[in-house]
Order: structure tokens, then sequence, then C-alpha cells
């Protein structure tokens, strides 16, 4: 997998595994901070290369490129299980949250909530095991790194594990356009935010299973968000709630 551009590199080397390899172009003044910063990260191979053969690699680099070999042992080591993930809060009084994606089968769209994930605190992100997309080279790329920090669980039923985190002591908050103004709802210490498709939105069971509806107020003239945007906007509502 190979990341393109100077922040999104700075941001995947500290978790890139060992055998990345970053490539620089001599041509380009602007790669001293790469370079130290990928001799500072153990297991990191730093080769100049001709502008070419970065073209050759992706043509949208800015003379450098992060070669991140084999994506999913590389995200492996983000994945847990919800059944774990709640096991080992069990005994802890701090805030969590858990945000389940309903039917999010656009790689990019994925990528950029991972990447909100990472800045607003997201404890664990839980994917179904059919209609989603699945964590792959667009992803990673997306979320500039930030899938190899971001806890996954891939592969489980959202109704099921709704279930199981009311079982635990989270209350369940889901997207939705005729819910309560999201600035007017206080999420509880553990809270589980549902997102789902664009246009389609949350199945129907979901949103039954659902403790509270939210929705983002808007005063423009497009009458949705994108579901990325959408989900930054209510994680970062739930972040500032529990600082």
């Amino acid at each position: 997998m190979y990341i393109t551009g100077t922040h999104a590199i700075e941001e995947a080397l500290p978790g890139a595994p060992k055998g990345s390899v970053l490539y620089v172009s001599s041509s380009y003044k602007n790669n001293d901070n790469l370079i130290m910063l990928a001799k500072a990260t153990s297991g990191i191979v730093v080769k100049k290369v001709m502008k070419t053969a970065l073209d050759e690699m992706d043509s949208s680099h800015r003379g450098a490129v992060l070669c991140i070999p084999h994506v999913k042992a590389s995200f492996s080591s983000s994945q847990q299980s919800l059944r774990e993930f709640l096991e080992g809060i069990q005994n802890s009084d701090s805030p969590y949250t858990v945000l389940l994606l309903d039917g999010i089968t656009d790689p990019h769209n994925l990528g950029a909530i991972l990447r909100s994930s990472d800045q607003f605190g997201v404890n664990l992100v839980v994917l179904p095991p059919s209609r989603s997309a699945s964590i792959n080279e667009t992803v990673m790329r997306t979320s500039s790194g930030a899938a190899m920090y971001v806890k996954v669980a891939e592969g489980e039923n959202i109704n099921q594990a709704i279930s199981l985190l009311k079982k635990h002591g989270f209350w369940i908050y889901t997207a939705d356009m005729d819910g309560e103004d999201l600035n007017n709802v206080s999420f509880s210490r553990r809270s589980a935010i549902v997102m789902g498709a664009e246009g389609e939105g949350v199945h129907n069971l979901v949103k039954k299973n659902t403790d509270y509806t939210v929705r983002i107020p808007m005063c423009g003239h497009v009458d949705s968000l994108n579901v990325s945007v959408a989900a930054g906007i209510i994680l970062y509502s739930r972040y500032v709630g529990v600082r």
C-alpha cells in the first residue's frame, strides 16, 4: 500500500510496521523532516530514488511515498472483537465511545470516519459482516494511517452488538433526520453511536433497538451531509461532552 502527502506520511510513520519503506526524491528539498521521522521509527527503511520512480508508484506524490506491506497484517494489531473489548472495560468507570457503522460501503467514507474516530477518542468501531466496506488500501490511505490506531471489530451483527452493549451499560444513539437536535443531547458515559448509509440510513430493526435518535441541525439548502462529515460532527459533540 502506498501513502502519499507529507501530512499523511507523518501520521502513518509512527505506526508503520517493520518492512515499510519511505521513498524520497532527491529533487524535492522538503523531505528532511520525513527522513528524520522515518529513521527514528524502528524497522523503517529510507530510500532515495528518482522522481520517475515515485511517479510509477503514485502520480499524486509530492516527493515522498511511504510503502506499507501487507495491509491486513499491518491492520491486524488494531482488530478486537466486541466481547474482548467489553470484557476489558467491565470494571472501569471511565467514559467509553463505541461507533457502529450500519451499511457504510464506500471505503473513502470508512477511511475518513476512522480518522475522525482517532481524533475524537472512539474506543471501538464495529463493522457488520456484510454490506460494509472492509479495511483495504483505500481505507488505510484515506484514514492517513488512523486505521492502524483505531480498534475495529469486523464481522459483528449490529443488532446483536447493540444488545450486548446495552447489557454492559451503554446507551445507544442513532443518527436520524427525525431525531433530537444534537445540541440538546447529553451523552451517557458509555455511549454507542450508530451511523447509517447515506440515503438509506440505518435499518429499521436497528432503529427500534435505539435508545435515542439524534440529528445535526442545519441551515443550508442541501438536506443531508456526507456520512463521514456527519460522523465527525457527532463524534466531536460526544468528545467535548466527556472531557
